[in-house]
């Protein structure tokens, strides 16, 4: 199955991780992907951690998970953020609930947390959350990358090449 053409929605807000954004972006574009920077405000620029800029192309109000092959959450600061979205979590709860490829790293399985997505599940994450996710039900595990069922979560930037290609391989699949 190709990818060409399949829709992928990276989330974005202010503080994200530059490399947790930029190598799923690109890599998902290589892979014949459209990626849309989904943010609260479409046409608005946010910044990274070190100031480096992503400007969302489509507002998370008119981001509907019926039009994606995936989601992407990426980690920093972002998902303090993007879960006081209610956009936001509704277009990775129906994403969940339509079982497409979630793919959540470092902090990002924080959004996660906010969305009932994690109970039953194994996941990983940067560990200073670790205790968020199995107060949301989650069974946390220190692996490079899991995944459980539709969700791939990974701890840190070191485990992107693993995180991508996770999510690559279950896009193929579906």
């Amino acid at each position: 199955m190709s990818l060409t053409g399949k829709r992928v929605a990276v989330l974005v807000e202010q503080q994200y991780q530059e490399m947790e954004v930029w190598y799923p972006v690109y890599r998902l574009r290589e892979a014949g992907c459209v990626v849309e920077l989904v943010g609260p405000e479409a046409g608005k620029t946010y910044s990274s951690k070190l100031g480096y800029p992503a400007k969302a192309t489509l507002a998370a109000k008119d981001a509907h998970a019926t039009d994606f092959a995936a989601v992407v959450v990426p980690g920093g600061f972002a998902p303090d953020y993007i879960r006081r979205s209610e956009p936001m979590l509704k277009l990775v709860r129906d994403a969940l609930a339509q079982n497409k490829p979630v793919a959540a790293i470092c902090h990002g399985p924080w959004v996660l947390c906010s969305t009932t997505g994690l109970k039953g599940r194994k996941v990983t994450c940067f560990h200073s959350i670790k205790d968020d996710v199995v107060n949301a039900g989650g069974t946390y595990v220190d692996q490079e990358v899991c995944v459980d069922g539709n969700v791939i979560t990974s701890r840190t930037p070191e485990d992107l090449p693993a995180f991508v290609v996770a999510l690559i391989e279950m896009m193929h699949k579906g």
